[in-house]
């Protein structure tokens, strides 16, 4: 994440993100500010913040070329605590008045994508280069790829992965981070 031991500033990548949460609750007592995600890096180097959520390929995967190290990996972190996946950084979501029929087709849909992107990988790999940031080479751009888009993508974990996010949204309530979770309906 950064250059110091025991950060005060830390670098987040959105206000209302699992990145954000995820930091606030393994290091309550630091401050975070909301610097765009493929600018962290810069600002750890900068000195503008003591630490940074790193998401993007090319800080992910080349911090130490930077000369950053890592203080906490927070996937490692929630698995200590909660003996459950690192809940996505991301999901896709209906609104639940479109209705569960549109839901499941949705999802059906964006299965089909991925798993045609999976099963072509490397024509995936060419086009996911061409919106690389950092400067990854193919080798980098698959270790990447490899961290989001594998099993987990087509199926989030199944009862563990929606226990994730469950257990993530109440533990950011029960820290007074969030209000009250929503009631979720998995498709």
């Amino acid at each position: 994440m950064g250059n110091t031991a025991k950060p005060e500033l830390v670098a987040v990548p959105g206000t209302y993100t699992t990145a954000t949460l995820l930091v606030r609750l393994a290091m309550p007592n630091v401050k975070t500010v909301e610097v765009p995600f493929d600018k962290i890096m810069d600002a750890v180097k900068a000195g503008v913040v003591d630490a940074g959520a790193l998401i993007h390929e090319g800080g992910q995967i080349t911090y130490e070329r930077y000369g950053l190290r890592k203080i906490i990996d927070l996937g490692e972190w929630w698995y200590e605590e909660t003996k459950l996946p690192t809940p996505p950084l991301g999901l896709d979501v209906v609104k639940a008045s479109l209705g569960i029929d549109v839901a499941k087709a949705v999802k059906e849909a964006l299965l089909e994508s991925i798993g045609y992107a999976m099963s072509h990988r490397e024509e995936a790999l060419a086009y996911a280069m061409e919106f690389s940031r950092g400067g990854l080479n193919m080798v980098d751009t698959d270790r990447f790829v490899k961290m989001y888009v594998n099993e987990y993508t087509m199926d989030m974990g199944g009862i563990d992965g929606e226990r994730a996010i469950r257990v993530l949204l109440e533990m950011g309530h029960e820290d007074g981070l969030l209000p009250e979770p929503p009631q979720l309906l998995f498709v």
